[in-house]
Formats: C-alpha cells, sequence, structure tokens
C-alpha cells in the first residue's frame, strides 16, 4: 500500500484502499465467526471479526504492533479458556485455534492481499462445519487404510523427486522416475476407488460390484462369488455382478490410456464404450432384486508389499513390451499386453500407454493393446466364477456373453483400424 507522511510525521492511508481491506477482513472472519456462533460456542461472529479486524490495522501500523496484537489475541484466547475451564471439562481448542488463524487472515487482509485470505476462510469454515462428518468418517478408518494414506504421500512426495529421470540401463528400457509417477497414478486411483468402495458398498451388490471392479476385477469377482455362497441358486446375481466388475474395469483401463496418451485413448474409445454397453444392458436385464452387500474384504491396494509388486510388474511387462516391440516390432507389444492381462490389465494398459507416450508405437496399437488387455482380464473371472456356482447352464451362458462382448469390442476396433487405413 502506498502511504503518504504528511509534515507532521503522521501516515495518512488512502482511504479507498484501506476500506477495501478492512472488508475482506471483517467479511472473511464474519463468515468463521458464524459457523462458530452457530455450534454455540462462545467465541462468535462479533469476536472473530473484531480480532480479524485488529490483524488488518495493525498490519497498517508496523511490524512491531502486529506482535504486539497478536500477543493480545494470545492472553484473550487465554482468558476464554481459563473461564471455559470452570465451566465445562471440554476444551475449546479448535476455536482457539481457528481465532489465531482469524488474526492471520486480517494482517494478510491488511497488506493487500484478497485472495489468500478469502480462500483459506472459505476452506476453514468448511473444516469447521464438517466436523460431524470428518469425526464420524476418521472413527470409521481403519489401520491399512491410514497407513496407506501415509504411503501414498511417501511415494509421491519423498521418492519420487530422488528417483533418476533418465535411463539407468544400455537397453534403455528403464526410467525410474516414469515408472515410479505410473506406479503413483495407478496407486492413487486404486485407493481413491477402495475408499469408494467403502463407503457406498454398504448400499448394496450393485455399488459393490461397480467400485470392487475399480479396484480390482479379478479380485472383486472371487470376493463376491465368495460372499454369495449357495445362496444365489441360479446364478443370476453373480452373473450380474460379474458384468458390472467387468464395466468397471474396462471404464477404468480406459481413463488410464487416455491420461498417457490421449490419442490412444480416443481409439480404444469406441470399441471400449461399445463392450461396456453390451455388457451394461445384458447386466440390466437380468438384473434380480437388490440384495444386502456384505462387507467386501478387499484389502487396501496402498500396502508396501502391493504397491512393491506393482512396481515390479509394471516394470517387467514395459520391459518386455519394449523389448517385443523391439524384435517383433508393433505385434510383440500386442502379445505382451494380451499375456499380461491375465495378471494385470491395469499394469499392461500403463505400459501400452507409456510406449505410445515415447512415439515407441503407435496410439492405435496402444488402443488394440489396452482392448485386448481388457478382454483378457474379462475372460480371467471365467474360472473364478464357475468354480463358485457349479452350473454349466448358467456358466455357458456367462461365457457366451462374455465372448459376443469380446467380440463386439475386437469388431469395433478392426473397423476403426481398418478405416484409418
Amino acid at each position: 500500500m502506498n502511504r503518504d507522511f504528511t509534515a507532521q510525521g503522521f501516515t495518512s492511508f488512502p482511504p479507498f484502499e484501506v476500506a477495501t481491506h478492512i472488508l475482506v477482513a471483517v467479511g472473511c472472519d464474519l463468515l468463521v465467526g458464524l459457523e462458530r456462533e452457530w455450534s454455540h460456542k462462545e467465541l462468535g461472529s462479533r469476536t472473530f471479526s473484531i480480532v480479524s479486524l485488529l490483524g488488518a490495522l495493525s498490519a497498517l501500523v508496523s511490524p512491531s504492533f502486529e506482535l504486539v496484537s497478536f500477543l493480545g489475541v494470545v492472553i484473550l484466547i487465554a482468558i476464554a479458556a481459563f473461564r471455559n475451564s470452570q465451566q465445562t471439562p471440554v476444551s475449546e481448542t479448535t476455536t482457539s485455534a481457528a481465532l489465531m488463524v482469524t488474526f492471520g487472515f486480517g494482517v494478510l487482509a491488511g497488506e493487500g492481499h484478497v485472495f489468500t485470505p478469502a480462500a483459506a476462510a472459505i476452506l476453514m469454515t468448511l473444516m469447521l462445519s464438517l466436523k460431524p462428518q470428518l469425526s464420524k468418517f476418521a472413527i470409521g478408518l481403519k489401520g491399512e487404510e491410514v497407513r496407506g494414506a501415509v504411503l501414498l504421500a511417501l511415494i509421491g512426495f519423498v521418492i519420487y523427486p530422488i528417483l533418476p529421470d533418465r535411463f539407468v540401463d544400455p537397453w534403455q528400457l528403464l526410467n525410474p522416475r516414469e515408472a515410479w509417477l505410473t506406479v503413483i497414478l495407478i496407486s492413487t486411483i486404486g485407493f481413491v476407488n477402495y475408499v469408494l468402495l467403502r463407503v457406498f458398498s454398504g448400499r448394496g451388490l450393485y455399488y459393490t460390484a461397480i467400485f470392487g471392479g475399480l479396484v480390482n476385477s479379478t479380485a472383486a469377482v472371487a470376493e463376491i462369488s465368495n460372499l454369495l455362497g449357495e445362496s444365489d441358486e441360479n446364478g443370476n446375481t453373480l452373473a450380474t455382478m460379474n458384468l458390472l466388475t467387468i464395466v468397471s474395469m474396462f471404464a477404468r483401463n480406459l481413463v488410464l490410456l487416455a491420461i498417457f496418451s490421449s490419442a490412444a485413448g480416443f481409439w480404444a474409445l469406441g470399441p471400449i464404450l461399445v463392450m461396456v454397453g453390451a455388457a451394461g444392458a445384458v447386466a440390466w436385464l437380468q438384473r434380480t432384486h437388490e440384495q444386502p452387500s456384505p462387507e467386501l474384504k478387499l484389502h487396501s491396494p496402498l500396502e508396501i508389499k502391493k504397491v512393491a509388486s506393482f512396481g515390479l510388474l509394471f516394470i517387467l511387462i514395459q520391459s518386455a513390451g519394449s523389448l517385443g516391440e523391439r524384435l517383433l516390432g508393433s505385434s510383440g507389444v500386442v502379445l505382451v499386453s494380451l499375456a499380461g492381462g491375465l495378471v494385470s490389465s491395469a499394469s499392461s494398459t500403463a505400459a501400452a500407454a507409456t510406449l505410445a507416450a515415447h512415439a515407441r508405437i503407435s496410439p492405435q496399437h496402444a488402443a488394440l493393446c489396452t482392448v485386448l488387455t481388457s478382454i483378457a482380464s474379462m475372460l480371467v473371472s471365467l474360472p473364478i466364477v464357475y468354480r463358485q456356482i457349479r452350473n454349466r447352464r448358467v456358466m455357458g451362458r456367462i461365457t457366451l456373453t462374455s465372448l459376443i462382448i469380446a467380440a463386439i469390442g475386437g469388431l469395433v476396433l478392426l473397423l476403426e483400424l481398418s478405416f484409418h487405413n
């Protein structure tokens, strides 16, 4: 702010700028104060607005006055805490912390900032108002989920920056930072889907199958088969759940491909959408009455052993794909993707997409790899379903449906490639 100094040595502040800063300071923390008052706290809208106003005025005066004012706020908080302790054993630490942050908002507003204090005040108000939901969510967390979130931060913000961004082998197969970025991306997607599965699975088997397929379609089918047991006498429910996990797996692989190579994602869009539509339509036609969903015992994808195993698997598939491309051309990558889909369609999709992103293979071949690896992953679930239902008639229908879906997707992709050529 520009300050005009008068002959008497006093500082003159431009009225319009000062008015703007004061309004920002008071407006931001009036929002926080109203939330505290709505929550029946002792310190409400007036206190928060006044403290914010003090911060703005102290910023206009001098840094030393800011320090003195902040000490005054601390004393005010101590007095309020002492009075509160005489009346109730419940501590008001959250409100005290919010009041200190409010003083900071006022200082920022007094120094001319608008976006930072406004955005921070809105975010803090949101966090304060979501206390019941956040508390319920925290209580419901499992230890593995907390460890998973910490591990995700570790692999993303600690390990990734220190990895070399270059090929470390004479054959130029492995770029550690690039490979680790893929691990981070797929781990994040898997963890988010795992959280969604935990949140929505209690609403019914349909939600369980959809979000389970996003995490791990093969494991989800195996677990759902085990949970249904002999209660699904005619196999219709299990067949529907299998199709829904397939729909989710197809969609996930398409998103992964598009993230690494938008051109390849465009080529795979048609075939995968057709297969998703066919699987969804059959699932809708043979749907049964919604059943209560027992807990799906899928473990968090963010465990050290799982992350390490996935990273190793991705590196092996990517290296095999690169070698296959050098020895057999694009056909080698296609063969590797088809085989990799029997183990992990996400890893195979990411490997093909990475090769396409570096122009090692064409977007069309990357799309072909993704379609084939998705089909392979779909077919892997058939023995799992059969082992559970032991019903040849139902199993024959499920197998025929899967083969028709695969044929439709493959036909659409071949038509696309033929039209392009």
